[in-house]
């Protein structure tokens, strides 16, 4: 069985190097286009290519592969971008960081991956993991559901958690399969993030061979300095880099409508010492928290860039960072709603699209209220809940 991807990558893996210029038409294209994903319940796959053409999907790419790896810090800031625009276009171009877990995979299976290209977009649900029987002329014989799968509709590789040949710290491996294997059963039925597209998997009976399969987390066999930065705390990274982005949004909007007009004919809002308290308070929270999350980030990388392995307390600390912010976003895009007034709930108020999509962001397992618990676990010595780092 020849697991090689579809033709269909070839035509999108025709991007250039990462350019502002390329970037740009990203964003111009995602302004013009957020109602759309909205309705339409996902991001296009022609939107994906555009993420592609600005280099977002080779940017965990092994080098060796013809990958163009950017920094953490650049790419998060690309996502955090994209997200001041439109979140789910922001959650989905975030996924542009998830080869980073494929690294794990033997290198053969990694060259016959990126054979058409290096911009692959990948997407998984891996929760509630499946028990996968092994198949009888070897690999594993896959069927399950699988929820949350964010940017499902436009991947060109799918993946799903099964529980078969676990890894000493009990962690499941995800196998990966052609979209052609799976059924993508279309329930994102939600309040916010609505084009993120995160349906339900659906497999039956697929043989998925022994290397077509990674612990998330696991050894990368890829020796590159972005390969040795902590893969699963990257990951809730990119998440709640989305939420700082929305927030940016949404601060900025009620600071540019201070000087409007009440419908009542009271006072203009910025001239009320109040609105103007409540909008310091939520600059300062915003800054002080995307600086810790930055911060962090940086010093994590310039370890393993020299070289070294990110330490436990650095991983931990980008795992704190992480849901700090989204958390902190969400609480600064509230306030921002608050201050908006009774114009913020009207159905064409992108103020209510960013209280939405920011209130999702905290809700994902990686950014939930368990992290602070984790971080201080770390901090005071003690073992931490497993699979924290």
């Amino acid at each position: 069985m020849t697991h090689m991807l579809d033709n269909s990558v070839k035509s999108a893996a025709t991007a250039g190097n990462p350019d502002e210029k390329a970037f740009d038409r990203v964003l111009e294209s995602v302004a013009r286009r957020r109602q759309e994903f909205e309705e339409k319940r996902h991001v296009t796959r022609d939107m994906i290519d555009e993420f592609k053409k600005a280099g977002l999907y080779r940017a965990s790419t092994p080098r060796r592969f013809g990958g163009e790896p950017l920094p953490p810090a650049r790419f998060l800031r690309r996502i955090e971008r994209i997200s001041e625009v439109d979140a789910s276009a922001g959650w989905v171009a975030s996924f542009g960081s998830s080869l980073v877990y494929l690294a794990a995979l033997p290198l053969d299976t990694q060259a016959e991956l990126y054979a058409q290209g290096p911009d692959v977009a990948f997407a998984a649900g891996l929760f509630p993991v499946q028990r996968a029987a092994p198949a009888p002329g070897g690999g594993h014989q896959v069927t399950g559901r699988w929820k949350f799968a964010s940017g499902c509709k436009g991947a060109d590789v799918l993946g799903v958690g099964v529980t078969a040949g676990e890894d000493r710290a009990g962690r499941p491996r995800t196998a990966l399969l052609r979209p052609d294997q799976v059924e993508i059963a279309e329930n994102w039925n939600v309040i916010g993030m609505r084009g993120t597209g995160s349906h339900d998997l659906v497999v039956e009976d697929v043989v998925v061979p022994d290397d077509w399969t990674f612990v998330r987390g696991g050894p990368p066999t890829v020796d590159e300095p972005l390969f040795r930065y902590p893969a699963v705390p990257y990951a809730a990274q990119v998440l709640a880099v989305v939420g700082l982005g929305v927030a940016r949004a949404a601060l900025d909007q009620v600071i540019s409508e201070g000087g409007r007009a009440s419908y009542t004919g009271g006072p203009v809002a910025a001239d009320r010492a109040s609105y103007r308290i409540s909008v310091g308070r939520a600059e300062a929270r915003l800054r002080s928290v995307r600086a810790f999350f930055y911060e962090v980030t940086d010093e994590a990388w310039q370890t393993v860039e020299r070289g070294d392995e990110a330490t436990a307390h650095q991983a931990s600390l980008l795992r704190l960072a992480s849901a700090h912010a989204a958390r902190v976003s969400f609480e600064v895009v509230r306030a921002a709603y608050q201050l908006a007034g009774i114009r913020a709930i009207a159905d064409d108020s992108t103020m209510q699209r960013y209280l939405r999509d920011a209130s999702v962001v905290p809700q994902h397992a990686f950014l939930q209220e368990g992290m602070y618990d984790a971080a201080g676990a770390v901090l005071t010595g003690v073992q931490p809940f497993p699979g924290y780092l």
